[in-house]
């Protein structure tokens, strides 16, 4: 399901009636209206970043349930567009796909599958020896069979929710590949730069961490790295899979060579990415779990991120694996909220929806103001009091699923900003977030990074990009006209790859409320969180 502030283009709305009627006069057969409804709901489905239609689930809006889905079966049967090897869409499993991306994603699957046991067999005693490496002391079993693993197999599958120690696995993998192969040429990457550069400092910053676009040497919409001009790597560790959406993982494996071990690091119970192909969940079905065999390890010994908020994130996770969330997680997970003491890690209040939480507002205020003070000490061009800015910018994340409405992430920005929000980025105030929403490898941003406001406002205003510990870079606000926006607030989507000590998570009435969404946000927290919700129903009050 997809994040709700991701509004599809105006021309979505006209391309299904319009491919409804045109395919089927491009293949000389007779216009079906059931055929019609299916064309329409998987184009509206693509907008939102899905490949396929469940023939065996609810029917989709616009869709008539009279003949769902009975009727609408027979009609795939007997329709020349689902007629192999031409037609545009295909059934597979009672789930209707437009072929392009049912033969894309089936080649991305299959070679992943095939990378996942392609190494040589280890000779006799390989894997006693590597059960007694120095890398397996202190792991548990799950996380001695992820080392094993990635000595044996050519791609690796790490799966496991917050806290679950994929990091201090993945730095056990790499030791092992290291003591295996002293010479090996190893590289960390994420979806995103946030990702990218927790990733970094998580395995202190001693191996090359780059996002995958960045890795790829992306150029639009085509990559600088590929079949021909393959990656120089050994090992290569991807971090937040869940975010990696279907070209960019088949564009990964092209320019992957066989011999580079690919280790993929991720929680299935996260939001999936924004454009077509959710490849982590296409590796949860049983049948591709199988081939993986134990080359697909899953970590479920939580050791942080302990108290409310890990009680809270394990039954939305649970509740999504076995299917019982789907469009109200607050009340699937009622019973613990109505439970909270004041101690606790997670708060809980129910506001009212008509305007934003003045509690939310009063703590934003603050760390405006706590931004502002650090900002005025930092001097652009200099390491001057940034890395304490830095550090402070990543105490307090605050996120809203959706743009517009009164407790959209315009409705902040407007209340927090007044007037300056109509004028250049240079005319915010000192310590204001900025998020960059394109890829730029020219300035060596991507998009999500997060920089702060320094020396402004006004022309001799400097954006500060980095983290609290690693390099600094700095962008004249000029250079990102048109591709950045204040960021006292983000979409769940473009936290995702984030961490903050303390979250603050609104839930507004109406629309799509996604549990991945929920979950996805409460789980950056490092220590505290906020839960706001404004659901119309008086079932959720305390």
């Amino acid at each position: 399901m997809r994040d709700p502030s991701h509004t599809p283009q105006p021309w979505v709305a006209a391309l299904g009636p319009s491919l409804a009627e045109a395919l089927p006069r491009l293949y000389g057969t007779p216009c079906d209206p059931l055929i019609g409804e299916l064309i329409h709901a998987l184009t509206a489905a693509l907008a939102r970043g899905e490949l396929e239609l469940d023939l065996n689930g609810p029917a989709p809006a616009g869709v008539s349930e009279a003949s769902w889905p009975e009727g609408h079966c027979r009609a795939v049967a007997d329709s020349p567009l689902c007629r192999d090897p031409d037609g545009p869409v295909a059934l597979e499993a009672g789930r209707l796909q437009w072929r392009r991306w049912q033969r894309q994603r089936q080649e991305v699957i299959e070679a992943m599958i095939a990378r996942a046991g392609n190494l040589e067999p280890p000779a006799s005693g390989a894997v006693a020896e590597a059960q007694d490496l120095p890398a397996l002391a202190g792991l548990d079993g799950r996380q001695r069979q992820a080392v094993v693993a990635v000595l044996n197999h050519g791609l690796v599958l790490l799966e496991g929710g917050p806290g679950t120690g994929k990091t201090s696995t993945v730095a056990a993998m790499i030791a092992a590949v290291r003591a295996m192969e002293p010479s090996g040429r190893l590289h960390l990457a994420a979806p995103t730069g946030k990702a990218a550069g927790r990733l970094r400092a998580a395995t202190g910053g001693t191996i090359p961490c780059t996002t995958l676009h960045r890795l790829l040497e992306s150029r639009g919409n085509r990559f600088g790295r590929h079949r021909g001009r393959p990656l120089e790597l050994d090992l290569l560790v991807v971090d937040e899979v869940s975010m990696l959406d279907l070209g960019l993982m088949a564009a990964l494996l092209e320019a992957l060579p066989g011999s580079c071990r690919l280790v993929l690091v991720g929680d299935p119970g996260q939001l999936p990415p924004i454009a077509p192909g959710a490849v982590l969940q296409e590796l949860q079905r049983p049948k591709h779990r199988g081939q993986l065999g134990d080359a697909a390890i899953t970590l479920t010994t939580t050791y942080r991120n302990a108290g409310a908020i890990a009680a809270v994130a394990s039954a939305l996770r649970q509740g999504l694996a076995t299917g019982a969330v789907t469009t109200d997680p607050i009340a699937t997970i009622l019973p613990l909220l109505q439970a909270l003491e004041p101690t606790d890690n997670l708060q809980w209040r129910h506001c009212s929806p008509r305007n934003l939480p003045p509690e939310l507002l009063e703590r934003l205020r603050r760390h405006q103001a706590s931004l502002a003070g650090l900002a005025a000490n930092c001097r652009p061009g200099t390491a001057q009091g940034c890395h304490e800015l830095l550090a402070a910018r990543d105490r307090l994340l605050v996120m809203a699923p959706q743009r517009q409405g009164p407790w959209g992430l315009e409705a902040i920005h407007r209340t927090l900003l007044g007037g300056r929000l109509d004028g250049d980025l240079q005319d915010l105030p000192a310590g204001t977030p900025v998020l960059c929403r394109r890829n730029l490898p020219e300035l060596d941003l991507a998009n999500g990074d997060v920089g702060l406001l320094v020396g402004g406002p006004g022309p001799s205003a400097r954006l500060l990009f980095g983290d609290a510990e690693g390099e600094l870079l700095w962008i004249h606000p000029s250079q990102l006209a048109g591709a950045a926006e204040p960021a006292l607030a983000l979409t769940v989507h473009k936290a995702q790859g984030s961490e903050a000590d303390e979250v603050i998570v609104l839930l507004p009435s109406g629309g799509s409320q996604d549990g991945r969404l929920l979950y996805t946000a409460l789980t950056r927290a490092r220590q505290g969180a906020l839960l706001l919700t404004a659901a119309a129903s008086s079932v959720y009050e305390k």
